[in-house]
């Protein structure tokens, strides 16, 4: 028996290659979503930055908070924080004239929809954490069958030898790096997008915050 790669899954029972294939599915699903959520957080992110550039200064132009409503901003390629501030606007828009009541309405639309934005930018999280924690025990599965068949062998053949049981101790090693294999960098990878979800929540909150103040100050220079 050759201890490479082409020799130890020629030498592998029918179930260790069966943990092996799915590891392998695993892992191809932790890689695409590790570079799907990074191409999405790197587009909102510079998309969100733009957008709050531009209702700047429109607020702390002469419209104020109208000509922000009036310019529609929500709409279009304008990020998780565009989405948010744009519900806030919507709502505004289209609130009464009572102050308290048109306040509480912008409070509501931009709690809304930063609830849904959140869980927007944590889809498929799940998935990295279902992988960083179940491969290494999909791994130990493999290591347990391997040393049971190394067991079986030496039954079989009534010898201890360390060529009796290379076999099912190479199937046992090889299932185990696998799963760590597969594990460490979907553990990591939930931990910085989780990391960078829970970042940009605090930015969704502060600027739902500075929006809800503009409107407070809007309708006080009106009072």
């Amino acid at each position: 028996m050759q201890f490479t790669l082409e020799g130890l899954w020629a030498e592998m029972g029918l179930f260790a290659r069966l943990v092996v294939f799915v590891m392998a599915a695993m892992s191809v699903a932790s890689l695409y979503v590790m570079g799907e959520r990074g191409w999405f957080f790197f587009r909102s992110a510079r998309e969100s930055r733009a957008f709050a550039a531009r209702i700047a200064k429109l607020i702390e132009g002469d419209g104020g908070l109208n000509a922000a409503a009036d310019a529609n901003l929500g709409r279009g390629p304008v990020g998780y924080l565009g989405r948010v501030l744009g519900a806030g606007l919507a709502a505004f828009k289209s609130a009464p004239a009572n102050p308290d009541v048109a306040t509480e309405s912008v409070a509501r639309a931009l709690e809304r929809q930063a609830s849904r934005e959140v869980q927007t930018l944590k889809r498929g999280l799940g998935l990295l954490a279902t992988v960083g924690s179940t491969a290494p025990f999909v791994g130990l599965l493999g290591t347990v069958v391997g040393i049971v068949s190394a067991f079986q062998k030496m039954a079989e053949t009534g010898s201890g030898g360390l060529g009796t049981v290379s076999k099912g101790i190479a199937e046992a090693l090889v299932t185990t790096a696998f799963g760590l294999l597969v594990a460490i960098p979907a553990v990591m990878a939930f931990n910085f997008l989780q990391g960078w979800v829970d970042g940009r929540s605090v930015d969704i909150a502060e600027s739902s915050n500075e929006l809800l103040d503009a409107v407070s100050r809007h309708y006080a220079t009106r009072a």
